[in-house]
């Protein structure tokens, strides 16, 4: 038996689990933890992190384990523990506490100080023991003596962190200026590393938003033009440095969290669901835009690795998916993924050793810490297959050479999956599944594989089932067979976006009844008054101190700028004026920024909508036996962003633009813009050439 057992042991999250035995006297984020700091009269310690997180394993080892340290935490505190995935909103009050306090470095594990009614005065990140006994003295001491000084801090911090006025009022006009699109297009691409891909130095994270807007905008432009080119230079140069690099898992597929240098050797090595499943719709974007036949086929081959990885490894019983796997196996970060050159020389014959060992860059002495080999893949196959020449003969062809590298693999998988696992976290969060559906039905457009839709067509059923109540309300997440607290923002957003993606690759019309409902719940939940910003939590949560927007687009797109696009579309395909009008309103909020252009990155889910309304946009109807069949052959010839599909293979249809549109055992396109339509067309190309005929 454990020798201590906190609060914690009742809860489902893993990350919650992992700190319910230490001497620590944990809480649960929640009205209780509050009333007993209150009762105490004592300041409350929130210490925040993640079930993948290494430097969260750290510092339970150096201090939460520790009885020193324990008995100074709990003598001077209620302390309390948050999953910052399971509990977003919490995490998100305390991050910008911490960026207001400059308490140090803001990351994970996040520490935060707070008064018994949960307004924080101070917050920073990892510390080792003796530091961490340092800032507990602190604050124990301030509280003792100088109270008037913590209150101080927590008023000031409490006024920054309520929500100002919006940065606009004024109504989006209506022609809107495609200069700030190609603008804020060339400020990315200025980030981007034109050495080692990417946007800026170590550390460096993937970054989907970014490349997802690119790749939209890219498709606006004409052929032959020079921006067009640069834009696509960092979109290709990025996205194969990445599938190139130990960022990506050579051996079992699937994108770790980010590189700890700039040319995207070294990972930190823990794998989340919400990055692959970006990842996914961006290389199948890419994939489906690319000219280069050489591009594509890598593109092709992350698709298909990454969603065996997630088939593989974060896949439920249910046809759901997990959310991580940790860094660490043994106690070492990494030790899972890497190899020592005796392992690679035993495991392999001697051909394959030599072009594995040329293709991954490995050394006799490790080409990473403590002597390992981290697979990093050194060029293209065609580059490859040319310097794999033996000393007499020919070079292999590239196919030749992946074939053997292919079969060199396997044999690695097969040895590692006898390793010591990293430790699974295995909740299932809504706002990220509902990404991972997504990312299915953007592989299946892009590569025509029955079976990734069969999976995202399980997967979205299995969330609406199983985490939407009777009256409409969301639940975010389910672990150990407990499905529980209230859904957030992009919860919503995201499951909403799934639901859109799945009608347009199946025309049938329950998506888009479930994707209005959840927009209908939103609106009537989470909707400000005189903004037309949503905030990210609920009306029926309390016990924050204040309730905030989320409008930032980081490694995951804000929830606003998701569900704007989702209003807009909804709007467009279902004839609903109101949610295409706030769907307007919400971009005009955040309108100073894209002209500003300062974050350029950090608003690119909302650029992508600015550049949805900038350009001429169509609605084109697919209707007849083989609107299916005709959905997928538009997807594959035109250009995307400036199409919004509706479709149906039979009369009956509930969308008016599908109204009499059927002509018996004919499969008809109908080219409108606005609502208007041009007279049908019989063939595809005609199709293609009247929406290519207005730029």
């Amino acid at each position: 038996m454990p020798r201590h057992t906190n609060a914690l042991a009742e809860e489902t999250s893993p990350y919650l689990l992992q700190h319910a035995h230490n001497p620590v006297d944990w809480r649960p984020w929640g009205a209780e933890a509050i009333a007993e700091a209150q009762r105490r009269d004592c300041l409350m310690l929130i210490s925040i992190g993640y079930a993948a997180c290494h430097w969260c394993h750290v510092m339970e080892r150096e201090s939460f384990e520790d009885e020193a340290v324990a008995e100074a935490m709990n003598d001077g505190f209620v302390c309390v523990k948050v999953d910052r995935e399971e509990r977003p909103d919490v995490d998100d009050i305390y991050m910008a506490a911490c960026q207001l306090s400059g308490g140090g470095g803001c990351g994970w594990p996040l520490n935060a100080v707070a008064l018994p009614d949960g307004r924080p005065v101070w917050a920073g990140t990892y510390f080792p023991k003796d530091r961490w006994l340092q800032v507990l003295a602190t604050f124990v001491g301030l509280r003792q003596n100088e109270p008037e000084k913590l209150s101080a801090y927590a008023r000031q911090i409490a006024e920054q962190l309520a929500p100002g006025p919006p940065l606009a009022t004024t109504p989006l006009p209506q022609t809107l200026d495609t200069g700030i699109g190609e603008r804020n297009a060339e400020r990315i691409t200025r980030l981007a590393d034109p050495e080692h891909g990417g946007f800026g130095g170590a550390p460096k994270f993937p970054l989907p938003i970014g490349y997802a807007f690119l790749l939209d905008h890219l498709a606006l432009r004409r052929e032959g033009d020079q921006h067009r080119r640069s834009v696509t230079r960092v979109i290709d140069e990025g996205l194969l440095a990445m599938a190139r690099g130990g960022i990506f898992d050579q051996v079992g597929g699937g994108f770790s969290r980010y590189s700890v240098d700039a040319r995207w050797h070294a990972p930190h090595f823990e794998k989340m669901l919400y990055d692959n499943a970006q990842l996914v719709s961006v290389y199948a974007r890419a994939y489906r835009d690319a000219s280069d036949e050489e591009v594509r086929a890598e593109y092709r081959d992350v698709i298909i690795a990454t969603l065996a990885f997630i088939s593989r490894e974060l896949t439920t019983p249910d046809g759901l998916f997990y959310s991580s796997l940790d860094a660490d196996s043994e106690g070492v970060e990494g030790k899972f993924y890497v190899w020592t050159y005796e392992e690679l020389t035993a495991l392999l014959s001697p051909e394959e050793f030599r072009l594995y060992s040329a293709a991954y860059g490995i050394t006799p002495h490790g080409n990473w810490e403590e002597g390992v080999n981290i697979l990093h893949r050194q060029a293209g196959w065609q580059a490859m297959s040319e310097r794999s020449r033996p000393d007499s003969g020919q070079a292999l062809s590239p196919e030749h050479l992946q074939s053997v590298l292919a079969k060199a693999a396997a044999k690695l998988l097969e040895v590692r999956n006898l390793r010591p696992r990293p430790a699974l976290d295995d909740k299932i969060l809504v706002s990220w599944n509902a990404m991972m559906v997504t990312g299915y039905v953007d592989a299946y457009l892009a590569l025509g594989d029955g079976d990734y839709l069969i999976v995202a067509e399980r997967a979205g059923l299995a969330l609406l089932s199983g985490f939407r109540q009777n009256d409409g309300r969301l639940l975010r997440t389910s672990a150990k067979g407990r499905t529980h607290v209230n859904a957030f923002l992009d919860d919503y957003a995201n499951l909403a976006e799934a639901c859109i993606k799945l009608y347009g690759v199946t025309f049938e019309e329950r998506w888009l009844a479930d994707a209005r409902g959840l927009v209908d719940y939103a609106l009537d939940h989470f909707s400000a008054p005189d903004r037309a910003l949503l905030f990210y939590t609920s009306d029926e949560d309390t016990g924050l101190v204040t309730r905030r927007f989320e409008t930032d687009d980081n490694v995951t797109p804000a929830s606003n700028s998701v569900l704007a696009e989702v209003l807009l579309h909804l709007g467009t395909v279902m004839s609903e004026d109101a949610y295409a009008a706030r769907a307007r309103a919400m971009l005009a909020e955040v309108m100073p920024l894209l002209a500003a252009g300062r974050q350029a990155l950090y608003a690119s889910r909302w650029l992508q909508l600015h550049d949805r309304l900038s350009y001429s946009h169509f609605e084109v109807a697919i209707v007849g036996p083989e609107a299916l069949a005709a959905r997928m052959a538009l997807a594959r010839a035109a250009r995307m962003p400036r199409i919004t599909l509706l479709g149906s293979a039979r009369p009956g249809s509930s969308l008016p633009l599908l109204r009499e549109r059927f002509r018996e055992g004919q499969t008809l396109y109908y080219v409108c813009r606005a609502g208007v339509c041009q007279l049908p067309t019989a063939e595809l190309a005609v199709a293609i050439d009247l929406i290519a005929a207005e730029r």
